[in-house]
């Protein structure tokens, strides 16, 4: 059965490179492609499905592909199935199929037909591939291409301000889920000594044996985990991406964010409940993030006036009700609501269109007196406050925007003085310093080298701060966040593990991709000389599409995308940094999640929302 797993992968993967060679003339070929990778992947799991229950239900791992391997480090794909497996490939593959014969329709002669289906069998490839992941790092792979797909579809419609806004948002949030995956990652390999397969978390005596002696580990990586869900099934605090991520397509918002992509969360939940099941406060506390998230999400949904934003509400409502079913053991009860959520907000967004017009209708021509709720019961103060409260969506925007990023950004203003001209006056020289205290570490004194690490580390992420906050030059923002990923590799080669080889995974990517991006960047600069920074939306996009791919493929690359080693150089990165090197750990995760966040911004600004150009037509700011 191993060749059959591998071919629910293939499918996808071969289907999206086909719709890459098809020209955006060609709606009829591009809708039945995608028709076809959905539903030959729908059949043949169904044929697939029938030989699986037939033999028992047995649970299969194939390690597939050893990607990288050195002494004591093994990056490899390893595909996985059992019955969690079994049903969101079901209903992944049923949703897809139906999304696809909506969507031929629904966007013939939109300008981004062909983008529009590239990038739903690229979300399409990415989720089989995390549901389908035997191990941490297999998963990654697919959570980061739903990480990039979503940004795609958010910003769809690419010449208006608050999609380009938004996707940029909830990329935002998803970095802060990618740094919790990371962050159990590195500290599974200090557990495992190894990269533990899904297969071998549900051997109970196994894991019993480690977390007896390594309980705080333990607790750190479930706790990461259970960060990781939060941030991509939209609970608290992370919960105001969700409406703000329906600023694309209506199909995209039904498979993405009403049935699929948000309930990848449960997934991680599911998939290593065998490592977190006897973690009695684990449980407590994937309990009541859920019980929390579905009385303020309920709350919320009942006072907005977007049908859109409701379903998006209440879909986030109903995640939190399946993360108490979750945490307390119901895991066959989460799998029969996920399928009927993922269903039922699939068909409510469907519809919503529709269902609009409907309404308005029936409020002139059958006019409904208000009825007496729940909340006319509680004290007039309470119930007020309670309704600003839902109106304002619990400030969780705010809360996210202005106390986490906001943060960022001040501490980055403070190093406004990192101008071009300083950058390569003193910072190229300390780097080079920097590198003679690598090569001369037997002469240092001992009792300084376990400090260097975090001295670099707190270097880069500087550097990566101000590239955050940055708003005059695009040049600066790259230079910046190359020279980060430079000190990075510097901070963790003082670990005598990590070798040249290493290095070179890890900058290698960072190298051709920052020349590229560098290169592209500088034409564009020549095009408009007046029309290049960073304080708005530029829209170049519209009259320079080959230099958005060329910058996009760039920008891919440098935040460690899986189209360049560097995506394994970071795993790398982390794997080499030791246990008891905390710092070193947070300052990198950090460093990660704005730098992430510093690369898509600058894409954002530059190339996406409306022409800046007024002779363009130009739609309204809040369209």
């Amino acid at each position: 059965m191993d060749w059959i797993i591998n071919s629910f992968l293939f499918v996808p993967f071969a289907g999206f490179v086909i719709s890459l060679l098809i020209p955006q003339t060609q709606e009829k070929i591009l809708s039945r492609v995608a028709f076809l990778t959905s539903g030959t992947n729908l059949l043949g799991f169904l044929v697939f499905g029938v030989l699986w229950l037939w033999n028992g239900v047995p649970v299969l791992n194939v390690k597939d592909i050893v990607l990288y391997r050195t002494d004591g480090y093994e990056f490899l794909v390893d595909v996985y199935c059992d019955a969690v497996t079994a049903v969101y490939m079901l209903v992944g593959s049923f949703l897809a199929l139906i999304i696809t014969m909506y969507s031929r329709t629904y966007l013939h002669r939109e300008q981004g037909y062909k983008r529009f289906f590239n990038t739903i069998l690229l979300f399409y490839f990415g989720y089989t591939l995390t549901i389908f992941s035997g191990n941490f790092e297999t998963l990654f792979i697919g959570w980061e291409i739903l990480g990039l797909s979503s940004f795609l579809l958010i910003a769809f419609y690419r010449d208006r301000y608050l999609p380009a806004r938004n996707a940029v948002k909830v990329f935002s949030v998803y970095r802060i889920g990618d740094v919790g995956i990371l962050l159990a990652m590195w500290a599974s390999h200090h557990l495992w000594h190894e990269n533990i397969t899904f297969l071998k978390l549900n051997n109970y005596v196994l894991v019993h044996e480690h977390l007896q002696s390594h309980s705080a580990v333990g607790a750190f990586i479930s706790l990461m985990i259970v960060v990781a869900a939060a941030a991509k099934s939209a609970q608290l605090p992370f919960s105001s991406w969700l409406p703000r991520a329906m600023e694309g397509p209506t199909p995209s918002s039904a498979i993405f964010y009403g049935s699929l992509s948000v309930h990848i969360g449960v997934f991680l939940l599911l998939r290593t409940y065998p490592f977190w099941e006897y973690q009695s406060s684990v449980r407590v506390l994937i309990g009541l993030l859920g019980l929390s998230t579905a009385v303020v999400a309920s709350m919320i949904a009942r006072v907005q006036s977007s049908v859109k934003s409701q379903i998006g509400y209440a879909s986030i409502a109903q995640i939190g009700i399946i993360f108490i079913e979750i945490a307390l053991g119901f895991k066959v009860l989460a799998l029969v609501h996920f399928a009927s959520n993922a269903f039922l907000r699939t068909y409510q967004l469907l519809v919503s269109p529709s269902v609009v017009s409907y309404l308005i209708r029936e409020q002139f021509y059958h006019f409904v007196p208000h009825e007496h709720t729940v909340e006319d019961r509680l004290p007039r103060r309470l119930e007020y406050g309670f309704y600003m409260l839902s109106l304002k969506e619990w400030n969780l925007d705010t809360m996210m925007s202005q106390r986490l990023f906001g943060t960022f950004k001040r501490v980055g203003h403070t190093l406004d003085f990192l101008t071009m001209k300083n950058v390569l006056l003193w910072a190229l020289p300390l780097y080079l310093i920097a590198l003679v205290l690598l090569f001369r570490q037997p002469v240092l004194p001992p009792y300084i080298i376990p400090y260097l690490p975090v001295v670099f580390s707190m270097i880069g992420l500087s550097m990566i701060l101000k590239a955050f906050s940055e708003k005059a030059s695009p040049l600066l923002c790259w230079l910046l966040i190359i020279m980060y990923h430079s000190w990075i590799a510097l901070a963790v080669a003082f670990n005598e593990q990590f070798g040249a080889r290493d290095v070179v995974m890890y900058l290698s990517g960072i190298a051709i991709m920052g020349t590229v991006g560098y290169i592209g960047l500088r034409r564009l600069q020549k095009e408009e000389r007046e029309h290049f920074a960073l304080d708005r939306y530029f829209g170049h996009s519209y009259e320079h599409p080959r230099f958005a791919m060329v910058v996009l493929l760039a920008c891919l690359g440098v935040m460690g995308f899986p189209i360049t080693p560097t995506f394994i150089g970071e795993d790398l990165v982390f794997s080499h940094i030791r246990e008891e090197q905390f710092l070193l750990a947070f300052f990198n995760a950090v460093g990660f999640v704005v730098g992430g966040i510093a690369v898509i911004r600058l894409y954002a600004r530059l190339f996406l929302g409306a022409h800046v150009k007024t002779y363009h037509e130009v739609p309204y700011k809040s369209a």
